[in-house]
């Protein structure tokens, strides 16, 4: 179980990553991945796509990970 503990944190981090990179870009222009991967835009490419499968790994498993939704049903 710990190695799914530690997906998850890698792909909570990256949704986290890619979250605060939109609001920079949204508030100030700013777009830090490219700041600091600019020259190397493969690489850069490949943050972007960690980033995504971050996002989607958390969706589809947030219900099942997340204490408040797991349990909401619960309550009821």
């Amino acid at each position: 179980m710990k190695s799914t503990k530690e997906l998850h944190m890698v792909a909570f981090l990256l949704a986290m990553i890619g979250a605060l990179n939109w609001g920079l870009v949204g508030l100030l222009n700013f777009n830090l991945v490219e700041m600091l991967l600019g020259s190397m835009p493969v690489l850069m490419k490949l943050v972007y796509i960690l980033v995504g499968a971050g996002a989607v790994y958390i969706l589809a498993t947030h219900q099942t990970d997340c204490k408040y939704c797991s349990s909401a049903g619960k309550k009821k």
